[in-house]
């Protein structure tokens, strides 16, 4: 029979929040932002006062640790579900206040109406506090000073013709909410995180899924001994200042002990930055910030870590928690460093990504950022670093690296590269993940598809913009301009006309058909057959009217059509084959990309 790993209580909610305010029970997201509409805290306090369920809480106890002393001290118990339902109610009920999206300190204020039927609660406004029949703040009645019968009074001075029995008798039904049971799952201290993992699914099936990067912020949130908390904040500030600079001030206004924090000075330049081609999330700052530094890849071994664990011994040790939380807090500096932040979004521009829809996949990006810091940690030349970086991002985007499951990826390679070093694993696995058969065997098979956002286009465009491609038929502007000014993508074989032949969707939209081009050039050509308007193109360049671009040398036209991967035999007025056009287009884009590879 199988060892229960787990205890369930049920507990009055009064015994919970007073657990919370003590500190008995940590709330990780108490100091991140509350996600929750009001309607939605309105509506958890209707279910209550129905006497209806509420849904289970789960929390994980730390393991106990052995103290630099010798002795030991007990795990805080953490709260990994119901975050957000207890913290509305420490909101709701104790007039706590709550962080919004924009970090600004916050009341939620929840009124109630003794003398209404259903629904008698709702979200506090002007018209309520107005309104006699409205007590407009219900933690008011919850206050330790108050009393039943004093708030009756209150009320019924207010409100002459109510009943002052029956609005007693309401009110105590509303303050008996705090005795409500709610059920306390709490995991045992020894699961790890997949465990826990499965069981939090299983449980909040409908809920948001916990990744082993919140397991992490979690444990990093409720650490005060070795700084976590304001570690926990300059991840989390980081992130959203890198898509709202302007929320740097209200930094320093609501939250002025952190603007004093040696991270505060270290980001200060990113209030200046409107750039959004990696835009990072915590989760994204923790793999690289804890695979950079401790030369692990998967974020349970960081958990476990951070709690302290041996893994030699298998026992938690304080000194061991204290040695990673200042690892980890050495590479969010790393992370947030402006030299280092600017450098890999400078490698990837100068790899041809220049605009964020080119970047597809984070984790490739996260892996770069992490090849660029240990470049730099083993002191390698900063060309150097920069080539190899642009390459091990171009062949982890061809190749799926970090697609499947990227922890595995991370952690072998980071193991292999501290095994090696950098440049000597770097420079093989490029070698044998891209070797000849590569460009001419598998690449043009994989470029068979219609998805616009299959990497192996997005690598297309990439090595256009590198390698400073014109558009199609343009005789001026570039691959780049049209990516940086969202040019279109242009069908050359035009759509409405294949499917007048009866092509399906997954055959017209075949990246192999699609070029770069100037919208005004896309509309010239229009539906028209390929065979009608490169004849006119033949007369365009040969002293006819100019109708597409403003190429009119022959020569310039025919370089036209090869930098774009086009067959020259498109100008030779024969019957064109839609299907023999494909093949070939994807041999030469992906000779093309072979080209890009090798000039990174």
């Amino acid at each position: 029979m199988a060892t229960q790993r787990y205890s369930v209580t049920p507990h009055p909610i009064e015994t919970l929040l007073t657990w919370v305010k003590s500190g008995d029970i940590a709330i990780p997201e108490i100091q991140r932002p509350f996600v929750w509409e009001a309607t939605k805290v309105r509506n958890l306090l209707d279910s209550l006062y129905q006497g209806f369920p509420v849904g289970y809480l789960i929390a994980w106890r730390n393991p106990t640790v052995k103290l630099k002393d010798g002795s030991s001290a007990a795990g805080k118990r953490i709260l990994i579900d119901g975050q957000q339902r207890v913290t509305a109610l420490m909101a709701a009920l104790l007039g706590m206040e709550v962080l919004t999206k924009d970090y600004e300190r916050t009341r939620i204020r929840i009124a109630f109406n003794p003398q209404a039927e259903e629904p008698c609660f709702e979200v506090s406004n002007p018209a309520i506090e107005k309104n006699p029949v409205w007590i407009p703040d219900i933690s008011v009645l919850f206050a330790p000073e108050s009393g039943l019968l004093s708030q009756t009074n209150a009320y019924i001075k207010r409100n002459p013709e109510a009943d002052p029995d029956r609005i007693g008798r309401i009110l105590e039904r509303l303050l008996k909410i705090v005795y409500n049971h709610v059920g306390l799952i709490e995991l045992a201290e020894d699961l790890d995180i997949e465990t826990v993992t499965e069981i939090f699914i299983r449980v909040n099936s409908a809920g948001k899924e916990l990744s082993q990067a919140d397991f992490a912020m979690s444990k990093i949130a409720v650490n005060e001994t070795f700084g976590g908390n304001t570690l926990r904040k300059a991840i989390d500030y980081f992130c959203h200042l890198a898509v709202a600079p302007e929320f740097f001030a209200q930094i320093e206004r609501v939250d002025p002990a952190f603007a004093q924090s040696e991270f505060f000075p270290q980001m200060r330049w990113i209030k200046d930055v409107n750039d959004d081609l990696y835009d990072p999330t915590y989760t994204d700052m923790l793999r690289v910030a804890f695979t950079s530094q401790f030369g692990r890849g998967k974020l349970q071994d960081l958990v476990a870590l951070l709690s302290g664990r041996n893994f030699v011994t298998k026992q938690y040790e304080e000194s061991i928690a204290e040695e990673s939380f200042a690892k980890l807090k050495q590479g969010v500096l790393a992370f947030i460093n402006k030299t280092h932040f600017d450098r890999i979004t400078m490698i990837l521009r100068s790899a041809g990504f220049v605009t964020s829809d080119l970047i597809r996949s984070r984790n490739a990006v996260n892996f770069a950022y992490i090849l660029y810091l240990r470049g730099r940690h083993e002191n390698l030349h900063a060309p150097d670093i920069e080539s190899l970086v642009r390459r091990w991002f171009a062949m982890s985007i061809l190749t799926g690296r970090y697609s499947g499951s990227p922890e595995t990826a991370f952690d072998l390679d980071i193991r292999q590269i501290d095994s090696q070093g950098l440049k000597t694993y770097a420079e093989a696995v490029i070698e044998n993940e891209l070797p000849t058969t590569f460009w001419t065997g598998m690449l043009p098979q994989l470029m068979d598809t219609s998805s616009a956002m299959s990497p192996y286009f997005i690598a297309y465009q990439a090595a256009q913009a590198r390698l400073g491609d014109r558009g199609f038929l343009s005789s001026d502007i570039t691959v780049r301009d049209l990516l940086l000014n969202r040019g279109d993508k242009h069908h050359v074989f035009p759509r409405k006309h294949l499917q007048r032949g009866g092509a399906s969707r997954s055959s017209y939209n075949q990246i192999a058909n699609f070029v770069m081009a100037q919208s005004e050039i896309n509309i010239a050509i229009g539906d028209k057959a390929p065979e009608i308007y490169f004849a006119e193109l033949r007369e365009q360049v040969n002293g006819g009217p100019k109708r597409y671009g403003g190429i009119t040398d022959p020569a310039e036209l025919r370089a036209n059509l090869v930098m774009n991967c086009l067959p020259t035999s498109l100008l030779d007025g024969e019957p064109l084959d839609y299907d023999a056009f494909l093949v070939e287009r994807r041999r030469l884009m992906a000779e093309k990309i072979r080209q890009w590879v090798e000039v990174l």
